[in-house]
């Protein structure tokens, strides 16, 4: 169980042997649980984070998401779950929650704390072969709290993804990341691709052929999503958090085409850790946002992209 500082986090092992780790994505800590065909994918960000978000996809599946919204009291996150398995994998979330509650973090009421665990899931075939559970957001919360390099690819949330099934496809998903700076502050995103449409290049072309202005003969799509946590460490209100989301899906439909179908379940969670509070440009924030979701959504799909904490002494 982790106990200390985020900046420096000291865990015990399951042999009772202590170790310091340090946060892989700025100063909160990312992991993943790998299952077959499905996963998840835990942000744990330091106490007192802010977070908003936004869903434009018509087919959601989502945990506690209405609390984002910036007119409800709430402002605080303390994790927020991707997962696979649709609907039945939001039950991830519980795992990390139970985590949270022994270590009394939380949004403080009388009767004690309460963890603000926000979940995302996308379609996979563990709708039907039997998707993450309590025990798999849990595994994944200790992996971040471990310090395990945080993977990218075709693992966690994104081991079952693909894109491109309008066109009756299955081309590569995935998580993947990035990060980019704005003035002081700095903004990473980690998304979950699996989109119905293609994912584009810089170029705005389709990564995995086909003509970028076709219409395909679009199959109906019941099994798609893109969700994504975009990360700063700037010191932002929860409606501030909110336009940084709305401006996480601008970096979708930079991204991929067609974005926010209905049969997408597309939703972007906002988080400011409150780090940097002198020379906040929230427009300039807004605006890396954009790139940053880009960039992570096309290192996705990429054969090799880099992995956070992996031989990183600083």
């Amino acid at each position: 169980m982790p106990a200390g500082g985020q900046a420096n986090l000291r865990c015990v092992d399951d042999h009772g042997q202590e170790q310091v780790t340090r946060p892989q994505l700025l100063s909160a800590w990312a992991g993943h649980w790998t299952g077959a065909g499905t996963g998840v994918t835990v942000i744990l960000p330091p106490a007192g984070t802010v977070g908003s978000g936004e869903v434009r996809g018509g087919a959601p599946a989502t945990r506690e998401f209405a609390l984002l919204e910036p007119t409800r009291l709430v402002d605080r996150v303390d994790a927020v779950v991707l997962s696979g398995g649709s609907a039945f994998g939001l039950s991830a979330a519980e795992g990390v929650v139970g985590l949270l509650r022994e270590r009394g973090d939380g949004f403080p009421t009388p009767l004690g704390a309460v963890p603000i665990v926000i979940g995302m899931s996308i379609f996979d075939e563990s709708v039907r072969t039997g998707p993450p559970d309590a025990a798999s957001g849990r595994e994944a919360a200790l992996a971040a709290w471990s310090g395990t390099a945080f993977g990218t690819g075709r693992v966690g949330a994104g081991t079952g993804a693909a894109t491109g099934m309008w066109r009756g496809r299955r081309d590569p998903g995935g998580v993947g990341w990035a990060e980019r700076t704005a003035g002081a502050a700095t903004v990473a995103a980690v998304v979950v691709v699996n989109a119905w449409g293609d994912v584009l290049g810089d170029d705005g072309r389709p990564l995995f052929g086909g003509d970028a202005e076709a219409a395909p003969a679009a199959p109906a799509g019941l099994q798609n999503t893109t969700v994504a946590v975009v990360l700063t460490n700037a010191r932002l209100t929860k409606t501030e958090c909110f336009l940084l989301a709305q401006s996480g899906h601008t970096g979708f439909a930079r991204s991929i085409h067609p974005a926010h179908s209905r049969f997408d379940g597309d939703a972007v969670v906002a988080l400011a850790t409150g780090e940097v509070t002198d020379d906040i440009n929230v427009d300039l924030l807004r605006a890396v946002a954009v790139d940053a979701v880009a960039a992570a959504i096309r290192s996705a799909v990429a054969v090799r992209v880099p992995v956070l904490g992996e031989g990183d002494d600083s």
